[in-house]
């Protein structure tokens, strides 16, 4: 079985979650993990698991105006962040638009500042949102993974990301079975 991860990161935290969700999966699947700006369509097509995510900004996906700000604040001095490359591009919320019908599993995640969703929303609730529209049915709620204020990951997310992937490749695994 094929899982691909697709991420969207700024600043690199994202693509740091996405790499140990796909080390999580790779004890039952050959994993994939692909920038948004670099996924193939055929990827998508021959995925048994998608697992999708992207930073929280403005209480939801990334759009052309916060990737424009996020660009900006790492140009400041002193910022202490860099931009990962093709972060200036398009990012899942375009993506997701031009993605046509798709059938399978999926899972959804997103990163975001360390204080109560209430205040910072969660974009991984947008994405669950647009999964199902296309045809995808998530295996497991939305995950946050949690970033300090410092633009740093939270102690142990890594940790929790790799677990989160492991328990993933189980519910799907799990759901495939009871599917046949």
């Amino acid at each position: 079985m094929r899982a691909l991860v697709v991420y969207e990161s700024m600043y690199g935290n994202t693509r740091t979650i996405a790499t140990a969700i796909g080390a999580g999966l790779a004890a039952r699947f050959a994993v994939a993990v692909v920038a948004v700006n670099e996924v193939l369509a055929e990827q998508v097509a021959g995925a048994d698991l998608l697992v999708i995510g992207g930073p929280t900004h403005v209480r939801g996906m990334s759009r052309p105006s916060t990737r424009k700000g996020a660009v900006e604040a790492a140009h400041k001095p002193g910022s202490g962040v860099e931009l990962e490359p093709g972060s200036d591009g398009p990012g899942l919320r375009e993506w997701l638009a031009s993605l046509g019908p798709v059938r399978g599993k999926a899972a959804v995640f997103d990163t975001r500042i360390h204080m109560a969703e209430l205040v910072t929303g969660a974009a991984s609730r947008s994405i669950a949102r647009q999964l199902r529209r296309h045809g995808l049915e998530l295996v497991v709620k939305p995950e946050s993974f949690l970033v300090t204020k410092a633009n740093q990951l939270e102690a142990g997310e890594v940790v929790r990301a790799r677990g989160w992937g492991e328990h993933i490749a189980e519910m799907a695994a799990w759901e495939t079975n009871a599917d046949a």
